[in-house]
């Protein structure tokens, strides 16, 4: 599959301050890339820069093999959907998303068929006579999205789109996106700090930290083998504890901060001794297990308990007060658990992963 977007060695910087620190990757034509980071880490610098807004230092930008060196935004095959939608309240739907086809000077008639063509495809058949002040927020940035992709851009940008929508629609829009991208076909690189987002639409994530990525897959392999501590905490929730290397054979033996003694895995041979940080998810703490041969095994204080519908989970504390989130699955009644009491928990060595501290 080629390429629509490769960058090398990509740097920016503002004085002294390193924004973009080079940074390689490519994305395949017809993909969904996004670029998953904090506040102030980076990803929107990179955006900018694709789009044309802002000059690299260094390193070079080809989007469908051509560099883009020199060319400015609006010549670029690139379009950019922002948080603030900038949409013109003062024109209907449809004379939103034909205005960049009347500048490029197209025929009234081939301007209407493509606009009703596009409102199909984003789910707003019948809407182009509609003002802008008439719509949800849903449906703005559905718009949004019709007009750039009416100019046919070979790569879409999305800096945090979804960012202004209140949660219930936002979880909404995450699936019409994933949707809407796969039905166009068009290359979507999507910028965004909310994790879930980010599992949910991607084909591939690339976690960005202060100016570099720190690990580049598809989100399964993000989620289960993060390869830096950023990651095992930036994506999904992470139980986390401290302590050193005890032993090393098929699993890694770690003595704790607080005296458990337990069995992990991890992606380096470390010397005994060697002080670590190991990440256990909510979700792999099996309550009262019953097989316990192989499990890590341990008691905790049941503190409170997190009722969010399938979600919901225990917040527990060990004897030496280190608290732990523990999932509740949904395949279990655990309604007799209540706060105060003592739980066994138990999980598998594979399940927990440890770095140098």
């Amino acid at each position: 599959m080629a390429n629509d977007l490769s960058v090398r060695n990509l740097v920016k910087k503002f004085g002294d301050f390193v924004a973009v620190d080079d940074v390689t990757f490519d994305v395949e034509q017809g993909s969904f890339f996004s670029i998953l980071g904090p506040s102030g880490c980076g990803k929107t610098t990179l955006l900018r820069m694709v789009a044309g807004f802002d000059e690299p230092t260094s390193g070079t930008i080809a989007i469908r093999g051509n560099d883009m060196r020199g060319v400015p935004p609006n010549k670029r095959p690139v379009n950019l959907v922002f948080q603030h939608l900038a949409l013109f309240p003062m024109m209907s739907v449809a004379e939103n998303i034909g205005f960049g086809l009347k500048r490029r000077g197209m025929n009234a008639a081939e301007i209407s068929r493509r606009t009703e063509a596009i409102l199909e495809s984003v789910g707003l058949p019948g809407f182009g006579t509609k003002r802008i002040n008439q719509l949800s927020g849903g449906q703005k940035q559905r718009v949004a999205i019709a007009r750039c992709l009416v100019m046919e851009p070979s790569v879409l940008l999305l800096d945090e789109p979804l960012g202004a929508l209140d949660l219930k629609l936002r979880e909404q829009m995450k699936v019409e996106l994933k949707k809407l991208q796969a039905k166009v076909g068009t290359t979507f690189i999507y910028i965004t700090h909310d994790q879930s987002e980010a599992l949910v639409m991607s084909d591939t994530i690339a976690v960005m930290n202060k100016g570099r990525f720190e690990q580049v897959g598809p989100p399964r392999e993000l989620y289960g083998d993060p390869r830096t501590p950023f990651v095992a905490q930036f994506v999904g929730d992470n139980n986390r504890w401290s302590g050193e290397v005890v032993e090393v054979n098929n699993h890694v033996s770690i003595r704790t901060e607080e005296g458990f003694l337990f069995r992990a895995r991890s992606h380096e041979t470390y010397p005994t001794s060697t002080r670590v940080n190991l990440f256990l998810r909510p979700e792999a703490l099996r309550i009262e297990p019953e097989q316990t041969g192989e499990l890590n095994t341990f008691q905790v204080t049941v503190k409170t308990i997190l009722f969010d519908g399938a979600n919901s989970r225990l917040l527990t504390v060990t004897p030496g007060g280190h608290e732990l989130l523990v999932s509740l699955p949904q395949n279990r009644q655990f309604d007799y658990i209540q706060p105060g009491d003592t739980i066994t928990l138990g999980w598998h060595p594979d399940s927990g992963l440890c770095f140098e501290a």
